[in-house]
């Protein structure tokens, strides 16, 4: 990209269903930031409030928009199918997940990496700003939020006993009060500072996903640790 002089890139997977996206200068911009960055320009340039979609993993940056910009959120399992079936009833103008997939209100009910990296080309010429910009503009309207995700690899008896684990809500992670305990999918720690996790086991593999995400970067790295001692210790 700096070699190039190039303002962005934009690529898909093999069969064009995800999305990712590079800024000038290099720098990968993750999937969550690109679906809460389209959502609030759709609200800015088209003016679609009928509502947004993500699912339970996503960051909840799209959250803190949804209730800027006065727009209802449904929040649904993992698997575009529950933001596909929004879009069918026409009840969201974006819907999208972290794992790269998003799609918009009049479009196919299916996630389309085509159509995510156009938009995204659109939003950077429309506003005549870098993404790195444009994410701390909306850090500075909204608050930061800063989202990980990590796979941990299990043995059978580690995943024996952290299924166990999962049928009790906790009290506490890392000395943080759990605040409320969300099972739309996996389960998901909600703390007292809004932090979060979200567990959910493989279906296919002895592994645990967790998503992580806390509003700054040194809470992130405690959560994180946290997060992992809470699977592996």
């Amino acid at each position: 990209m700096k070699e190039t002089g190039a303002a962005l890139a934009v690529a898909t997977d093999g069969d064009a269903d995800r999305f990712g996206v590079v800024d000038g200068d290099g720098a990968f911009i993750q999937p969550n930031y690109i679906i809460a960055l389209l959502f609030d320009y759709l609200v800015e340039t088209r003016g679609w409030k009928n509502g947004v979609a993500k699912s339970v993993a996503t960051t909840n940056l799209v959250n803190a928009l949804a209730e800027f910009h006065k727009v209802p959120l449904y929040e649904t399992p993992v698997g575009f199918k529950y933001i596909g079936e929004l879009i069918n009833q026409d009840k969201i103008a974006i819907g999208g997940e972290e794992s790269a997939g998003l799609t918009i209100r009049g479009h196919v009910p299916e996630k389309d990496g085509v159509l995510a990296g156009l938009l995204v080309a659109e939003m950077v010429a429309t506003r005549g700003q870098s993404l790195g910009e444009q994410l701390k503009a909306l850090f500075a309207k909204v608050g930061s939020f800063y989202p990980v995700r990590e796979n941990f690899h299990l043995t059978a008896e580690q995943k024996a006993a952290f299924t166990e684990k999962l049928k009790a809500d906790p009290k506490q992670l890392g000395g943080r009060k759990v605040v409320s305990v969300v099972r739309i999918d996996g389960m998901k720690l909600v703390l007292d500072d809004g932090s979060w996790v979200c567990y959910r086991l493989s279906g296919t593999e002895p592994v645990v996903r967790a998503y992580t995400e806390a509003r700054n970067q040194s809470e992130m790295q405690a959560l994180r640790a946290a997060a992992e001692k809470f699977v592996l210790g």
